[in-house]
């Protein structure tokens, strides 16, 4: 068990991290629609809250990244969440809520399935690309 998880011990800091940027993700979203805001301008506030704290969070904790240049890593960072974010994320809730518009669940309800899938596409997408590209370790 001890290997197993030791082994496996960058994909859980990912989990710990993506699940408490998700959660202020969420938070924010909706407060900020509560308050008015159209869900989409809501989810770039939101989502870029969370993609600054969670590049930091990322680099120091999830893949204890202290070689490389930080600038870089920022910018490559940057991009790969921004087009997870800003492109993949509006394009899924934007198609769920409408493909559930037929249900007639409340507004809340549709944009919660929709962020929650748009956010579990955005996690592979952007542990893919980290791991592979932000914070890829020498020689690898």
């Amino acid at each position: 068990m001890k290997a197993t998880i030791k082994k496996h011990a960058e994909k859980i800091r990912y989990i710990i991290v993506g699940g408490f940027n998700t959660f202020l993700d969420f938070f924010i979203l909706f407060a900020l629609v509560a308050f008015g805001l159209d869900k989409i301008p809501a989810n770039y506030i939101s989502t870029t809250v969370t993609m600054i704290i969670s590049f930091f969070l990322n680099k120091s904790f999830t893949f204890e990244s202290k070689d490389g240049n930080a600038r870089k890593q920022f910018a490559l960072f940057i991009i790969i969440t921004a087009s997870g974010l800003w492109i993949i994320q509006p394009i899924i809730i934007t198609f769920v809520t409408w493909a559930l518009a037929s249900l007639n669940l409340p507004a809340p309800v549709s944009l919660f399935i929709a962020k929650s899938i748009a956010t579990v596409a955005t996690l592979i997408w952007n542990y893919i690309w980290y791991s592979r590209a932000v914070f890829k370790k020498k020689g690898a």
